[in-house]
Formats: C-alpha cells, structure tokens, sequence
C-alpha cells in the first residue's frame, strides 16, 4: 500500500519551524527531507527514522519496525506529538548529512 500524500504534508508540517522541509516521491513511498538532509522515511502512512545513536534517549519508548523487506529496524514516529517530534528531529539534523550526487563518469 502507498502512502498517501495528505499523511506525508500532516508530517512536513509538523516539523516546518525546523528548516527547509521538502519531500521527494520514491516507489509509492516518500522521503522527507530537512535542509536537504533525507531524515523521515514515510512507508505505508508510517513515519520511519533511521535509529541514530544521538536519540538513543528520546526514542526509548518509540515502537521499532522495518520501513521495507530488507531494511534495518528504524523507529517508528508519533507525528501527532508535535513537540516531541520536533526535538527529535532537530537532533538528527544536526548530524544528517546532505546527500552527495554521484558523478557520472563519461564513456570514451
């Protein structure tokens, strides 16, 4: 099942005072991304984070699951805590990378 894209903008705009927010369509499901760092992974109208060692603390109480076959366990959200949600985030913006495109090397 996709996501729906009125679940992914309740969630961009649950963490819009944290940056530049944006979303990018993948396979049905979405990224979110913070100041162009992907952080939120949003599978099946289920908001994924990626289990980082700089929210250890904050997300102790948060369900676990996997975003899709094959992933490694990642936390799963509460979108409606606003608050909680935001330092959350916050935290993981800090140390997120902006991806890096890779270059495509010519033929010849």
């Amino acid at each position: 099942m996709a996501s729906n894209i009125d679940f992914v903008n309740f969630v961009m705009e649950q963490i819009n005072d944290i940056g530049i927010v944006s979303q990018k369509k993948m396979f049905g499901e979405y990224m979110v991304y913070v100041n162009q760092k992907p952080i939120i992974l949003i599978c099946d109208n289920i908001a994924y984070l990626k289990k980082w060692d700089c929210i250890k603390a904050l997300c102790v109480e948060n369900e676990v699951g996997f975003p899709y076959n094959g992933a490694k366990e990642h936390y799963i959200l509460d979108v409606d805590d606003k608050e909680t949600l935001a330092e959350i985030i916050r935290e993981v913006e800090k140390v997120a990378k902006i991806p890096i495109k890779k270059i495509k090397k010519s033929k010849g």
